[in-house]
């Protein structure tokens, strides 16, 4: 049996589950924007409730769930922020999203990686991306404190830049 004072073994996020309005129009949009592909549709009284979404290169599995009401509620907020592998890969992403007419705030020097925030989907849910290579790795013995996080992270970039000769 496992002490209660260590932390349970857990595998990384199995999937995300957003609430929508219009399943067919979310689902289009998931596939054309991110390249996810539909591996389950969920069909309650005779109605299509749902959709299990993969995606072909390593983003997280997604649910769609048809409710309006909660869609309404979350848009704006953002959730969650799928992992890109580096810089190169998310400045690409950023291009393609601006190519296929996608308005979003561009790639951003962040606190410990680079961010590609304010993306929003058909209602409104804010996708970020957060690059898994990092600029600069967190002290896992200590809390770290971040004060006024984009201010710090303007003031970071710049000196990140001049000590890299970008």
């Amino acid at each position: 049996m496992t002490e209660l004072t260590q932390a349970p073994v857990l595998a990384g996020v199995h999937h995300l589950k957003l609430p929508v309005r219009d399943l067919a129009r979310s689902r289009d949009w998931y596939e054309s924007r991110l390249g996810y592909q539909v591996a389950m549709e969920f069909v309650e009284g005779g109605e299509l409730m749902g959709y299990s979404l993969l995606h072909p290169n390593g983003g997280p599995g997604l649910g769609l769930r048809l409710d309006p009401a909660r869609a309404e509620a979350a848009a704006g907020f953002d959730y969650f922020a799928i992992g890109v592998p580096d810089r190169a890969s998310i400045e690409d992403l950023a291009d393609r999203l601006s190519a296929l007419g996608e308005t979003h705030a561009g790639v951003h020097f962040a606190t410990i990686g680079w961010i590609l925030p304010m993306l929003h989907d058909p209602d409104g849910h804010e996708v970020r991306f957060y690059t898994v290579e990092h600029h600069t790795e967190l002290d896992t013995a200590a809390m770290a404190t971040v004060h006024d996080p984009r201010e710090t992270s303007d003031r970071r970039a710049l000196e990140h830049d001049a000590a890299s000769g970008s």
